[in-house]
């Protein structure tokens, strides 16, 4: 039986179907993706299919829902606007780098992710408006017409660590389905294109700062690194009273 719709069992993975689709069609040169999240922490392994592409276009949806309950529980109205939009996928993106665990392929993945924003081989926009549930990849060649070939990919899977297959954890039956035929990703790109012209970017000057405010900063002092340490396992102990008996932790002495 023959079918273009395959799932991530026996390591039939995402990222073993974008492999499978670079190493057989060289002549690739745009790759597009809308996706309802996006994991930085993910990016390296599907770096490596990327390097001789020249244009890379990442849109992100954000959960608006959540960001407009949010706003009406403190009483205030919420306006999807660029800036707004744009701290919505930077916390996500901060809060990736948190969670993940350390590994030194994730870190340089980050970081790469950074630089290649920073050269404007990946542009990165976030949907202002709404909530972004579809999972579309589209592959083309330069001057993509009938008589060349394309791909797009759809179905369920995230560009993250559990959609492209990739996470050491349990991961999620995943169902997607690969097309080549010129109206599936003609129609596929016209609506990618609407969809990319109503985003917001994400400047690289924003990407940039994530640097200084997660774990991949690399100008902490010794001595910053010493008295984050005090504060992280001494909490308000640090904060030395004279007048307060407990203020130091039992059996150590003032």
């Amino acid at each position: 039986m023959s079918t273009r719709f395959f799932t991530n069992r026996h390591d039939n993975t995402l990222l073993a179907k974008f492999a499978g689709v670079f190493a057989n069609n060289p002549d690739i040169q745009f790759f597009d993706a809308l996706v309802g999240y996006f994991r930085t922490s993910g990016y390296f392994a599907l770096r490596p299919h990327l390097e001789k592409l020249a244009k890379i276009r990442i849109l992100v949806g954000i959960d608006v829902d959540e960001r407009a309950q949010f706003c009406q529980s403190q009483g205030l109205l919420f306006n999807p606007d660029a800036t707004s939009t744009v701290e919505l996928f930077m916390d996500g993106v901060k809060a990736d780098i948190k969670q993940s665990s350390y590994d030194a392929d994730v870190e340089s993945g980050i970081l790469q992710f950074i630089q290649d924003v920073a050269s404007k081989k990946v542009e990165v926009k976030a949907h202002p408006s709404r909530q972004l549930h579809a999972k579309i990849y589209i592959f083309r060649p330069e001057d993509y017409n009938e008589h060349k070939h394309g791909n797009v990919i759809t179905g369920s899977s995230n560009l993250t660590d559990a959609g492209l297959g990739t996470g050491n954890g349990p991961t999620n039956y995943e169902f997607n389905v690969l097309l080549a035929d010129y109206d599936d990703v003609k129609f596929a790109s016209e609506e990618f294109e609407a969809l990319w012209q109503e985003g917001v970017n994400i400047l690289p000057a924003k990407l940039e700062s994530i640097k200084k405010d997660t774990y991949l900063n690399d100008e902490i002092t010794p001595y910053e690194l010493y008295i984050k340490f005090l504060i992280e396992y001494f909490g308000r102990g640090v904060e030395f009273d004279p007048s307060a008996p407990d203020d130091l932790p039992e059996g150590f002495m003032r």
